[in-house]
């Protein structure tokens, strides 16, 4: 890529070597899931899609996920940064940070959320909250994982927590199978409102009927994040191989193209890569 241009990158994508006691997430409709998906499958995919490269996200809930990730990421310098897994609740969680040092390539945490039995108190508790203010000071991005009927609760946490950048994944998991357009928008409106919350433009197809979705169903949604956020905080990311469930790769990178005729070079650049390249202060991105 020329100096003069930002990397374009898949924001949200995950790796593993599948073993059913560590992936209890991925049920019996699942089965294309259960599968090794490494690096050099993915790769192909994204040259095909003319990305530069990815954001490797944890997809288990062990600090031994944090490792594995950064061990690929040495490996494959395209995986431009990693996004771990540290128990954000527990008290010595300056010391498991400092176990993984200054890594540069490890740019930040996440925790499935949604899987809690209530999210909205695991999010508010005080432990959680010491954890990511933690976090915060420390210069790390924090990655939300709820469904939408939890935006109210991150809303809260994320005007609590404004030192570093948020980052809501996959649009807050809107219920498209019940066309709750109209209801989410309204619990996203004041999330997006903050400006250090970012935004996801991922795992919207497998909100939907794997099946039978089509894009004039999912591109109101696009819109309104548009709208809500603004180019300059959302960013591409396929949920690779998630998104197998219900579409192939290239089909999801497509989903978006129907939003580049409302966008601008700028903004078109910002969310295939700029906002990343910002939020995860990964190099290779120039202003």
């Amino acid at each position: 890529m020329s100096s003069s241009h930002s990397l374009r990158l898949d924001a949200h994508q995950h790796f593993w070597r599948y073993d059913a006691t560590d992936y209890p997430w991925i049920g019996p409709d699942m089965s294309g899931l259960r599968r090794d998906f490494q690096p050099d499958d993915l790769r192909p995919l994204l040259d095909a899609a003319g990305l530069d490269g990815c954001i490797a996200v944890q997809a288990r809930a062990c600090a031994s996920e944090t490792d594995a990730l950064l061990l690929l990421a040495e490996r494959y310098p395209w995986i431009r940064a990693v996004v771990g897994w540290v128990d954000l609740c527990a008290s010595d969680l300056e010391q498991s940070l400092e176990r993984w040092g200054q890594n540069p390539v490890l740019r930040g945490f996440r925790h499935q959320l949604q899987d809690e039995p209530s999210p909205g108190d695991f999010m508010l508790s005080h432990k959680f909250q010491r954890g990511l203010t933690t976090l915060q000071r420390q210069g790390l991005v924090y990655e939300v994982l709820v469904k939408a009927r939890d935006l109210g609760a991150v809303t809260k946490l994320c005007q609590q927590h404004d030192q570093h950048h948020l980052v809501l994944d996959h649009l807050g998991k809107p219920d498209v199978q019940a066309g709750d357009l109209t209801a989410w928008a309204k619990q996203l409106a004041p999330l997006a409102a903050l400006p250090h919350v970012s935004c996801k433009l991922s795992g919207l197809i497998t909100e939907a009927h794997w099946q039978h979705w089509h894009s004039a169903q999912l591109t109101p949604y696009l819109h309104t994040a548009l709208e809500l956020f603004g180019a300059d905080r959302l960013m591409f990311g396929s949920d690779w191989p998630v998104c197998l469930l219900a579409s192939d790769y290239t089909a999801t990178c497509t989903l978006l193209d129907s939003l580049s005729s409302s966008l601008s070079t700028s903004q078109h650049a910002a969310i295939w890569g700029g906002t990343a390249c910002r939020v995860y202060t990964i190099e290779g991105a120039t202003p």
